[in-house]
């Protein structure tokens, strides 16, 4: 018993790890119920999203060209380095050169380089809650102190700047936003993002600028890179082909030095860098050489297929929501993959929390969900869309179920 309730064996917050959590969600499934996933965000497994032929045949022909099977310079193919450079600067008021990329394996070596980089004694870091669980894995192997700023649900999870006045200090080494956001499924508008590079600049401190969910955006606010404000506070821009693309698999990530004022071209400061790519192993080499192909020749009507098929999965989700009394949702996603939505544990009978709740949802249903505090918020529920329209439909109607099973006798439904 932990708090008074069943805790399933889950381990504590600083050790929880996404995969982990869904890992013991399904070794608890029981019934013989086709399995339906709504907690992992790769969409890859299903039918409907699949990656461009551009994308598949660059791969292909990168690797049937028998010259990518060597190694690549630690920092990522010159080539590759120059395509992402000018991807990303055509979001942002100045040119990045390709020495201010660095190629990684994936968004999540991209999020240990960063805090790697800037671990020290007496560091602290701040990170949003909820948020994503690998920021804080990694600052407890960095031995960076740990600072939450809560995202506020009745404003759209928009950053609580109140409380980075609040926490940051003089040890503190830099400000995480995730934009689109996860767990969340909000896009922030420029104002607020003007306001966080503001904040960062008052205090001195640089902002990791998740973007692994960059230009999934589908709602009323257009996906702004943080970078734009990089002549006014230092931004490392974190990313990779994984959402955009549709191939997490390939862990093709980007760190991105988003800082014309210079403060991360400085000689020695470019020399650390390197050296510790020099101890990293980055994508294969063949992934690597496609990406130039990729990023230039993959059509738009292949991200509006995306984008379409996730706002029609969101608008489902959200309708199917409101038919459930002990679920609601503050926010309608505007833009990534994942939405977080409140349950309110004292409409239910027999389940004591979030963990709980997904345990036995697991068990009896066979439906896959992520409890709240795997992302840093007891009592919420972090739901994936990016899935098949039928299985979210079939998923969300055993939701239902469970939930009209559990409900406390006056609240049956």
């Amino acid at each position: 018993m932990e708090n008074g309730s069943l805790n399933h064996g889950v381990d504590t917050a600083s050790t929880i790890t996404i995969k982990g959590i869904l890992s013991l969600l399904m070794q608890n499934i029981t019934s013989n119920n086709r399995v339906i996933s709504l907690g992992m965000g790769d969409p890859s497994a299903y039918s409907c999203f699949h990656t461009t032929h551009v994308a598949q045949e660059a791969v292909v022909d990168a690797l049937q060209s028998d010259k990518f099977n060597g190694y690549a310079p630690t920092v990522g193919l010159p080539q590759t380095r120059r395509a992402i450079a000018e991807y990303l600067s055509h979001d942002l008021p100045y040119n990045l050169s390709s020495d201010d990329v660095f190629i990684t394996s994936g968004c999540t070596q991209a999020i240990d380089v960063s805090l790697a980089m800037l671990a020290h004694p007496g560091a602290n870091i701040l990170l949003p809650r909820p948020g994503f669980p690998i920021y804080e894995l990694c600052a407890g192997f960095r031995h960076l102190e740990v600072r939450y700023v809560d995202l506020l649900p009745d404003k759209g999870w928009e950053v609580d700047l109140d409380a980075v006045d609040a926490l940051a200090d003089q040890n503190t080494v830099a400000l995480v936003v995730i934009n689109p956001g996860n767990p969340c499924g909000n896009v922030y508008s420029y104002e607020h993002l003007k306001k966080i590079a503001e904040t960062a600049k008052k205090h001195k401190i640089l902002i990791i600028a998740d973007e692994v969910y960059g230009h999934l955006a589908f709602g009323k606010n257009p996906f702004v890179p943080m970078g734009v404000f990089g002549s006014e506070v230092p931004v490392l821009t974190l990313g990779s082909l994984s959402k955009r693309w549709i191939v997490p698999g390939w862990r093709l990530g980007w760190f991105v030095t988003s800082d014309p004022s210079g403060m991360y071209r400085e000689p020695k400061t470019v020399e650390r860098i390197k050296k510790y790519f020099d101890i990293l192993g980055g994508p294969a080499t063949f992934i690597q050489a496609a990406v130039p192909r990729i990023l230039e020749q993959t059509d738009e009507a292949f991200f509006k297929k995306t984008i379409n098929l996730l706002k029609n999965a969101s608008d489902i989700l959200c309708d199917t929501i409101k038919e459930i009394p002990c679920i609601t949702c503050p926010l309608k996603p505007e833009g990534s993959m994942a939405v977080m939505v409140k349950l309110n544990i004292s409409l239910l009978e027999d389940i004591s929390d979030d963990i709980d709740f997904c345990f036995k949802l697991a068990k009896e249903e066979s439906v896959v969900i992520l409890p709240g505090i795997a992302v840093g918020l007891k009592n919420w529920l972090r739901i994936t869309f990016a899935v098949d329209s039928s299985f979210l439909e079939e998923g969300l109607r055993r939701t239902k179920s469970f939930c009209q099973r559990h409900a406390k006798q006056l609240q049956r439904y």
